[in-house]
């Protein structure tokens, strides 16, 4: 007999930990008189780029930061760019620095993430920060969706997550490979799936903490899911929805989320469930980054005199 799943609540986690941010903000402007600094770098004018650009800015001023968001046409050139970056990373107000992709298709993605700052690179892209988390160093800057999906794990299973089996469905270097790197620092059996995973169904239904990822709306069924299993949607996918009127369309995961949630334990919902989490994360990021940066300089400041 199949139970509804628990419902895990992005928002009410997301909200949770913006107070914890607030509270190290609070303590770096008591110890060392910093506040917090962000840039968002948009170039061009995606309609879904400039929703996610404006949401941060907003929630870094919810949050009390120093915000910048610097909007460039989309004929802005590589070098220009690279000037920017360049300025940002010196800027000592600046503490983290996030570029918004897709990037036009003239500017070498790779090559901006390089020039950015690693101890700056707040969306945790830089191979600098890739490397750090692959060899377990706590001074990484974790990607902040991946981030969020193993502390909605944690919110819905407990805090301590060793031993569980996990299964992460997508490869992404933006997803997949760190959110497996971060399930396996929680002492989760890991096991990383894709398309040309033989019969990737099986390979599911072992998981513990079922993540999906693979951009594909609902292709993780409910015959996928272990009973009780925590089910992490990374996805979030747009899809027509003529009972809503011609030319309308919904928002769906990765998960079919009727079928998947009569079998599993608890179940992110989409939308609602790791989107929030995301910016939640690049606050908490933020604020770390600018705190690391009071300590260096508070550091290597020469002794007083007086």
């Amino acid at each position: 007999m199949s139970t509804e799943a628990k419902f895990i609540d992005g928002k009410a986690v997301a909200a949770a930990l913006i107070e914890e941010v607030k509270e190290a903000r609070d303590r770096l402007l008591s110890e060392f008189g910093v506040k917090p600094g962000l840039a968002v770098v948009l170039v061009g004018d995606d309609p879904a780029s400039r929703v996610y650009v404006r949401s941060k800015g907003l929630k870094a001023e919810e949050c009390g930061f120093h915000s910048e968001q610097h909007s460039l046409a989309a004929e802005t050139s590589e070098a220009d760019l690279l000037a920017l970056v360049g300025h940002l990373n010196r800027d000592p107000a600046i503490h983290g620095i996030l570029v918004q992709l897709p990037l036009p298709p003239h500017i070498d993605e790779q090559r901006v993430l390089l020039a950015l700052d690693p101890d700056k690179d707040v969306d945790g892209f830089h191979p600098m920060n890739v490397g750090r988390l692959a060899a377990g160093l706590a001074n990484a800057l974790v990607p902040c969706t991946p981030a969020g999906v193993v502390a909605l794990a944690r919110a819905a299973l407990g805090a301590d997550l060793s031993g569980l089996e996990a299964v992460v469905v997508g490869r992404s270097n933006i997803v997949g490979k760190p959110a497996a790197q971060l399930l396996l620092r929680e002492n989760c059996t890991v096991t990383i799936a894709h398309s040309r995973t033989r019969d990737l169904p099986a390979v599911c239904r072992r998981a513990d903490i079922l993540v999906a990822a693979t951009g594909r709306p609902q292709m993780v069924k409910g015959d996928w899911v272990k009973p009780g299993a925590c089910v992490i949607d990374v996805g979030i996918n747009r899809v027509p929805a003529p009972e809503l009127g011609a030319g309308k369309t919904r928002l769906v995961g990765d998960v079919d989320f009727a079928s998947a949630a009569s079998v599993a334990g608890a179940i992110t919902p989409v939308p609602g469930g790791v989107g929030p989490m995301t910016i939640a994360m690049l606050m908490a990021n933020t604020v770390a980054t600018a705190t690391r940066a009071a300590r260096r300089e508070t550091d290597s400041a020469p002794d007083s005199v007086m």
